[in-house]
Parts: structure tokens; C-alpha cells; sequence
């Protein structure tokens, strides 16, 4: 008797176990005197993992330690986890929120009253949220990395008559993802026309091949987002992924104790077998930072590897993730060298991406048309790039976060932060952020701020080729394709 698949037979009865067994979240700050723990009970499904752990990361909390088990028909999760500054969760609102969205992996508008909705809006607008909005056209752009890349696009975008409501980009290893969330100018709303979207997404593709070379990989691509959710870094790695950064990374080889030795500070990944029950076991250890475990389970999504089982645990610098999977559709995948190296290089890149780079300079101003492209413009005019960067608004205002290094390898004047201030028009709240910058020890990180305004000057004159290209960028907007 042959057996018939049905994904829609199937999809009703995942949907009914889910009914019959919804998620049971206990949230217990006794028994850990140094955070808040919580624990997770729920009928187990393909991906559900990243939805808990994408539910606590955008509620900006820190996952310490955790412990996964979902080998059968039943996810049992336990998370160690502490707010921004390190401690418990103390505020009663927040844990109820922790609550309600661990538990709502479907239709969330059904399970707030009145009075959950008002808490709910207050801590949206205190905590940071990923997820896009359907009212705005969100442009996709991946391909080469270059400095001014992002000006240029955002200068593009103004010219053609496009408001930028939030921005979010990331580079690694000469390679580039960004997502722009667009409405139209004269009117709020996302852009519906197929003929203006077709003109706009034809204006940045000039700009993103403008100086890439033959057979260069670039992809623009314009789209309104149906109903439903879509997570801004999620997509991120997935753009990232698509356009193979992975394969510039290198691997640190030899035993993962290794990593203890000093002046090794690579991510390290092996692979071995567990015979038994047929799986794979990865142990990663790097250094640890915030949405870690978010960036680790994205990428093993995106290779389609279900995780069984897993331990993560950090002490003090040092993250140590140890996970047991398989392929969910290829039993005999990693067989080969060349597979598991490939892996490998993929679990590193998807850590490494999110690795900041350069002074850090938080804006806050009032929100206007062509904020971006200002700010981006002035950074690309003092001969600085912008590695990652993440603009949205808050109330009225707009935040974001430049990371911003000098591509010949000098350090960055702080001084550029009152160039900004002054672009603002004095309504910015421009800031330097005092940690030190990614391979800058605190001295020299300190020192840097004591260099005089001459060194700007400097590079406002040694920026002069990079004002050539910006104009010449702008102008070939105007030209199309030339095809043969």
C-alpha cells in the first residue's frame, strides 16, 4: 500500500497537537541568585526553537544558559536570562510580556484583553522590536561591499521621492546585506505602483553595479510584505547566507581547548558523531555577546538542521554551545569533508556578522525626510565607513546606531560626532559609546579621543576622491544599462 504525504493533512494536525498541548512558561526568579529562569514546555515543531529564543532577544534580554530537549513529540526548554544591565527580571509588566509572546506562536491579537493591550504598547515602546511593519516596501539589497555604499543608496531613495522609516545593515567580509523599509513622500504608505517600484528598484541597481566588476553578484529587490511578520535580522542572515560571506571565513583548527591559549580569539566549531541515536554534535566556543544563541540557531535553520538537544553556557568572556542535530531532510548530510568544512565556515560567519567594528555613535534627532542619506553622506565625506549600522524611529524622534571605521586602518577621530551633531541642525543627541571598539585595547581606545581637529581637516582633504565618486554616483542614477 503506497503512502500518500498531504502537507496539508499534515499542517491540521500539527495545528491540533499545538491546540491540545499549548506552550506552559514558568518564569522563576528563586532558584538562581543571579538571574531569572525560564522554562518552557510545548508540543515540539519544526523551528520552534528560534521562535523562543527570537522572542527573548527582542525583548532585549541576555540568555546566559540553556538547556534544550526536543527528541520526541515534546520541546522542554530552560533559559537563564538577565536584562541589559545584568540582573533579573524585576518588572512585573515585562515578565507577563515574556509570558504572553512565548506562549502566543500564533495569532497574538487573540490573546491580549483591553488592559494586556495598553501594557503591551508601553513595552513595545520601551523595548526594541524586529519585526517589520506591513504598512511599508522594504528593499533587500546584497552584494559587494564598498565604502559610501549606503550613502549612495540613500541618496537615491530621496531623489526619487522615498521617505527611509528604518534602516538596518550589516557587512562582513566584503560583502553586504541591508534592509530599508520605504514609503512614498507625498503620501504615507508603501509604494503599490508596479511601474514606480520597477523605476526605483532600476535606479539602485545602477548605483549597487555602478563599480562592481563582471559577474559580480548584486541583488536588489523591492516588495510590500503581505500580512503577517518577518524579522529584520532573521532576513538579514538569510540575505547574508544567499550571498555566500561564508566562504571567505577561515576556520581555527585543532582541539577547542585551544581557545584558552592566549591570542586565539577565533570562533572555534568541530563536528563529531554520536552513532547511537544518529547525530551530529557541534561544540562552538567564542566570545560571548548578546544574541549569540539567536545567530547560531538562525544559521543552522537556514541549512535546514533540526536541533535535538543542546547546552549553552558562558563563564565570564568565553560561550561554550554544544548542539546535537540532523539534517531534516538529508539523513547521509556532512558525510564528506567538504561538507562538514562548509559548515563549519557557515556557523562562523553567522557569529562573526553581528561583531562590531569602530566607534560606536548613537544619533537621536527629530525625524525628517533624507535624515539617512545626511548622516551617511557626512560620514562617507570624511573618508569613513559604515560597517553595520540600525536607524528606526522612537515617538517622534529617530534613534540609531553607527558603527563607523577608517578603511586604511587608522583610528577613528571622535571628533566626527560634533561633524554630525552639526548636520543635525543641533536637535541631534550625537554620543560617543565609551566601550572599546572591537581590537582597541582601553588606552589607546582613551588616547584617541585626545587627537586635535587638525586630523579631521586632514581627512576632509583626503576624502576629496570620495566626493568625486558620490557626485558621480548621484549623476549615473540618471543612466541605464547599457545592453549589448
Amino acid at each position: 500500500m503506497d503512502t500518500v504525504f498531504d502537507s496539508r493533512l499534515n499542517r491540521e494536525i500539527e495545528t491540533l497537537t499545538e491546540r491540545l498541548h499549548p506552550p506552559r512558561v514558568c518564569i522563576d526568579n528563586n532558584s538562581c541568585r543571579d538571574c531569572t529562569v525560564v522554562k518552557v514546555d510545548s508540543a515540539n515543531k519544526y523551528g520552534i526553537l528560534l521562535e523562543m529564543v527570537q522572542v527573548l532577544t527582542d525583548l532585549d534580554l541576555c540568555i546566559s544558559k540553556s538547556y534544550i530537549s526536543s527528541d520526541g513529540g515534546w520541546f522542554m526548554d530552560v533559559f537563564h536570562v538577565t536584562d541589559q544591565a545584568g540582573k533579573k527580571l524585576t518588572d512585573n509588566n515585562l515578565m507577563r510580556q515574556v509570558e504572553k509572546e512565548l506562549c502566543a506562536t500564533r495569532a497574538k491579537e487573540d490573546i491580549y484583553d483591553e488592559t494586556e493591550l495598553e501594557i503591551c504598547e508601553e513595552l513595545k515602546s520601551n523595548y526594541s522590536k524586529q519585526n517589520v511593519s506591513t504598512e511599508h516596501t522594504a528593499l533587500e539589497m546584497s552584494g559587494m561591499d564598498r565604502p559610501g555604499l549606503l550613502s549612495e543608496i540613500s541618496a537615491v531613495l530621496v531623489d526619487m521621492g522615498c521617505s527611509v522609516t528604518s534602516a538596518t545593515a550589516w557587512t562582513h567580509n566584503g560583502r553586504a546585506a541591508c534592509i530599508i523599509y520605504v514609503e512614498e513622500a507625498s503620501r504615507p504608505g508603501p509604494i503599490k505602483d508596479p511601474k514606480r517600484l520597477a523605476q526605483v528598484k532600476e535606479q539602485l541597481e545602477n548605483v549597487v553595479e555602478a563599480r562592481g566588476g563582471k559577474g559580480e553578484r548584486n541583488n536588489v529587490r523591492l516588495r510590500n510584505f503581505p500580512a503577517g511578520r518577518t524579522h529584520t535580522e532573521r532576513r538579514l542572515h538569510q540575505l547574508m547566507y544567499a550571498d555566500r560571506d561564508y566562504e571567505s571565513c577561515h576556520a581555527c583548527h585543532g582541539d577547542t581547548s585551544g581557545y584558552h591559549k592566549k591570542g586565539c580569539d577565533g570562533t572555534h566549531v568541530s563536528i563529531s558523531r554520536c552513532e547511537d541515536r544518529g547525530y551530529w554534535v557541534v561544540n562552538v566556543i567564542c566570545r560571548d555577546r548578546p544574541k549569540l544563541l539567536f545567530d547560531t540557531v538562525c544559521i543552522l535553520r537556514d541549512m535546514q538542521y533540526v536541533v535535538f538537544h543542546a547546552a549553552i553556557s558562558s563563564k565570564k568572556s568565553i560561550a561554550n554551545q554544544e548542539y546535537f542535530i540532523r539534517h531534516k531532510w538529508n539523513g547521509i548530510a556532512l558525510q564528506t569533508e567538504s561538507e562538514k568544512e562548509k559548515f563549519i565556515l557557515c556557523i562562523i560567519a553567522a557569529i562573526e556578522r553581528r561583531v562590531s567594528h569602530g566607534l560606536r555613535v548613537d544619533i537621536c534627532t527629530q525625524n525628517r525626510m533624507g535624515l539617512l542619506s545626511q548622516v551617511t553622506r557626512v560620514i562617507r565625506e570624511n573618508g569613513l565607513s559604515i560597517p553595520r549600522v540600525e536607524i528606526g524611529p522612537r515617538g517622534e524622534n529617530v534613534v540609531g546606531t553607527f558603527y563607523v571605521t577608517d578603511p586604511s586602518g587608522q583610528q577613528v577621530n571622535p571628533n566626527i560626532v560634533e561633524v554630525l551633531r552639526q548636520e543635525s541642525r543641533g536637535s541631534a543627541d550625537v554620543v560617543t559609546n565609551h566601550n572599546v571598539p572591537c581590537g582597541l585595547s582601553r588606552s589607546s581606545s582613551s588616547s584617541s579621543s585626545s587627537v586635535n581637529n587638525s586630523s579631521v581637516e586632514d581627512k576632509a582633504r583626503y576624502s576629496i576622491g570620495s566626493k568625486l565618486w558620490s557626485h558621480f554616483g548621484k549623476i549615473s542614477c540618471n543612466f541605464g544599462p547599457i545592453k549589448s
